[in-house]
């Protein structure tokens, strides 16, 4: 038995359910179903119950305690009956059970010690022909138990337990990771978990599985994985460049070097307000935060705008000179109701000069030269310098707008980048913390700020 061979059959021991495991899984999934039956006969309309998932599948790993459970409705059941009648068996199986919001709103709650979806969908004849889009994921279901044997099945748990080692495994847009039905196709299609971070450790993204050779469309995604129930979807959509690079650098360091450590994932402990000085003092950045409370949404609709709103912070920032070298949106960890977040980056630049460099077209390009020259020749601000000739083109050397940074971030130009629509209703009543000031936040940030500054692979 070679390392790598080692290192997984100890892995498999760890995180492959065991029989106790599975039958208390099955006893709860029997008694659950059965209670969904219960409810949907007293509906006016007809349903059935499916069990999906990794746990539907034998596919999750040890430990993991979800169920999920899909009511299907007639197809031809409109949205407002089909939502209306899914919330009442929802409630009725998890009383204690509280609504989240997918495309449609569904009932989460606990039973027995595990974690409950009860979600409706309509029972469409293909996943193509879908009204919402979790309709599709009971023929995701279908489709893997077609394939799964007892040893793919083991090798697909194998592959989640190493995806959540790295932190590269969700699908939630927080994650942007690999979702259970990405990481069980590649399994499938790649033949195991071992030809499968094989095959990782040589793409060259783009990289494209058509499992069932039908794509409709072209997909521009650095991994495209084709559903194989619905041609028009790439299972791997949500995935970021960044975590599909992480998977390949871990996969390449498990082949060279075999660990167990990489099937374990990192829990970071929070950095103090001490250490963020530390980190400061050594690097010689100017970092700036700016922080207000986190719009009321969850996080499939959160991050999306805290990433938004950060691009254009940057872009800001970068446009009025003050050099960005790194920047990460953040979300309080301290406990604060409603919780705090934060735009922060660390700049190259903090100050600027009261005058900045504005070059105009090249004088050979009469009508654009002309306009450039005109539009300056009459001011008369002390503060601007020109125009004159620079090489072949005209230049003005004029007021710059913000010299520092804290003038910018507190200023409503701040606020006219491209925010995300529910962060803009918050960042007016924003606090701008530059320079060591920012060490403040670790009570709050201690563990993005240490993912800031203790960053990895």
């Amino acid at each position: 038995m070679n390392d790598l061979e080692a290192v997984l059959s100890r892995v498999r021991d760890r995180v492959i359910p065991d029989p106790a495991e599975r039958e208390r899984l099955r006893t709860v999934a029997a008694a659950l179903t059965e209670r969904t039956r219960e409810a949907i006969a007293d509906l006016p309309v007809e349903a059935d119950v499916v069990q999906v998932g990794s746990t539907a599948r034998g596919t999750w790993v040890a430990g993991d305690r979800d169920i999920d459970l899909f009511v299907r409705f007639d197809a031809d059941l409109d949205r407002e009956q089909l939502e209306e009648y899914g919330l009442a068996v929802g409630h009725a199986v998890l009383p204690d059970g509280h609504e989240e919001y997918a495309e449609h709103p569904y009932v989460k709650g606990t039973y027995e010690g595990f974690d409950v979806d009860l979600v409706p969908c309509h029972d469409v004849e293909t996943a193509s022909a879908l009204v919402s889009a979790v309709d599709r994921t009971p023929f995701h279901d279908a489709y893997l138990s077609a394939r799964l044997d007892d040893d793919l099945s083991d090798d697909v748990v194998i592959a989640k337990a190493f995806l959540k080692g790295i932190g590269a495994y969700g699908s939630d847009l927080r994650t942007e990771g690999f979702s259970g039905y990405l990481t069980e196709l590649l399994v499938v299609e790649l033949g195991g978990f071992v030809p499968l971070v094989e095959s990782v450790r040589s793409w060259h993204p783009p990289v494209e599985f058509d499992p069932e050779g039908h794509a409709e469309r072209t997909f521009e995604d650095p991994l495209v994985v084709v559903d194989p129930t619905d041609p028009t979807r790439n299972v791997a959509a949500v995935l970021s460049a960044a975590n599909l690079a992480r998977f390949q650098h871990y996969a390449r360091e498990l082949l060279a070097a075999p660990s167990e450590s990489l099937f374990d994932p990192v829990e970071l402990e929070p950095l103090g307000s001490a250490e963020v000085r530390d980190h400061l003092d050594r690097r010689g950045t100017t970092p700036v935060a700016v922080v207000f409370d986190a719009p009321d949404l969850v996080d499939d609709q959160l991050w999306p705008q805290l990433r938004r709103s950060l691009d254009g912070v940057v872009r800001g920032l970068n446009g009025h000179g003050f050099d960005v070298l790194r920047a990460q949106a953040m979300v309080g960890d301290g406990g604060d109701d409603p919780p705090r977040a934060a735009l922060y980056a660390e700049l190259e630049v903090a100050e600027r000069p009261v005058v900045e460099r504005h070059e105009g077209p090249p004088v050979a390009v009469r009508k654009h030269a002309a306009s450039f020259y005109e539009s300056y020749a009459d001011d008369v601000s002390p503060e601007t310098y020109g125009p004159f000739i620079d090489g072949d083109r005209y230049v003005v050397e004029r007021e710059r707008e913000f010299t520092t940074v804290r003038e910018f971030l507190e200023s409503d130009a701040a606020s006219d980048v491209a925010l995300g629509a529910q962060v803009e209703r918050q960042f007016g009543d924003r606090d701008v913390l530059v320079g060591d000031a920012v060490a403040t936040l670790a009570d709050a940030f201690g563990r993005p700020l240490r993912e800031f500054y203790e960053p990895y692979p």
